[in-house]
């Protein structure tokens, strides 16, 4: 964590070969087709989200499984899945009441670099284990996960478009369908458009949103979110607040802030209508905070709300999307910007840290 830019030059991923231990119960190994780099990873390489070192980083990947665990039920060899970056133990008091996103021993072994059963299957030499990244680890050719890590996915879906359900889609969409449950002809606002971003356009285009507005610095990103179905594209900066007001008479009914930043946080609740409701996808440093005139939350009856994984059921939604998807109504693959072979995994990262790029995808 923590090298400098160009990542080209400083090199924070090494391609190594290391040991994996087969599965234990309740776990299947998996030879990974696809795996997107997002900005979830990004905040590792940058220290913005510290996690245990050293790690096989990557969470939004598909895979074929190939071996089972004792005790796994509901997959065989062959299937396709998409991986949950949140393992869901199905016990606790979240995963009980419907909201496995939030699932308190998923969280735990997240943390600590472990699968949901608290092991490691990686080792780069005897007595050296090798951390996991969120019970993924998707940038590896095989990989040992939680049966509760993955969703069997039966309608064919080619691996470079089933990776991005497994983040891009379940985050975004999930936010606008799930934590918001926009409703047609609601008026919707998107800060920041990267592989989330984006997501959420499509998911507001889907649930008949409108208008739907956009903000980022970058000319071309503004671009594909119209072509996707946005009807207003602003250029972030200081008059974007201004401007959202104005498209939509005050602000607009739900406003989603997919960047990580509490500055642009603080845009998007300024982009908020009285009674409206804004959405915080984006993960900042853990040390910045975030304030709002307290007033505002009464008199104007303001919501502010977190939206983690979309807050997502992954075996109820990531079906539907794709059922979306397939049926052209949630048009995932525009946003593949990037294919690329393992080896330019830094190349990769030095252009998702530019800008540069929507969703690339790693094809093994």
């Amino acid at each position: 964590m923590g090298l400098p830019r160009p990542y080209s030059v400083s090199r924070p991923l090494r391609i190594l070969e290391l040991e994996l231990a087969p599965p234990a119960a309740g776990e299947m190994l998996v030879r990974v087709t696809a795996s997107g780099l997002c900005h979830s990873d990004l905040s590792v390489i940058e220290g913005v989200r510290p996690r245990p070192m050293p790690m096989v980083l990557g969470h939004e990947a598909a895979g074929i499984v190939e071996a089972l665990g004792p005790g796994t039920a509901g997959f065989a060899p062959g299937d396709q899945v998409v991986f949950s970056f949140v393992p869901m133990c199905g016990a606790c008091l979240p995963c009980a009441e419907g909201r496995p996103a939030l699932c308190e021993p998923g969280a735990a072994a997240n943390t600590a670099g472990t699968l949901l059963g608290g092991g490691r299957r990686w080792c780069d030499a005897p007595d050296m284990p090798v951390n996991h990244h969120l019970g993924v680890s998707g940038f590896a050719k095989h990989t040992v996960v939680s049966a509760r890590s993955a969703v069997k996915i039966d309608s064919p879906v080619p691996a470079h478009i089933a990776a991005l359900f497994g983040c891009a889609v379940m985050t975004g969409t999930g936010a606008v369908m799930n934590t918001a449950r926009v409703p047609p002809g609601a008026s919707v606002a998107v800060f920041g458009l990267g592989g989330v971003g984006l997501a959420a356009v499509l998911g507001a285009v889907a649930s008949g949103a409108l208008p739907i507005v956009v903000v980022d610095p970058v000319a071309e990103k503004r671009e594909l979110a119209l072509h996707l179905g946005a009807t207003h594209a602003v250029r972030a900066g200081q008059g974007a607040v201004a401007e959202i007001r104005d498209i939509t008479r005050g602000g607009a009914a739900f406003v989603f802030e997919s960047v990580g930043h509490e500055a642009v946080l603080a845009q998007a609740y300024a982009a908020t209508r009285r009674g409206g409701s804004t959405i915080a996808t984006g993960l900042p440093h853990p040390s910045k905070l975030f304030s709002v005139p307290a007033v505002s939350l009464v008199a104007e009856e303001r919501t502010v709300r977190g939206s983690y994984m979309g807050s997502a059921v992954p075996l109820r939604d990531l079906p539907r999307f794709v059922a979306l998807y397939q049926a052209g109504r949630l048009p995932v693959d525009r946003l593949l910007t990037h294919r690329l072979s393992l080896d330019e995994v830094n190349e990769g990262f030095d252009r998702l840290a530019g800008g540069l790029a929507v969703r690339q995808v790693i094809v093994m």
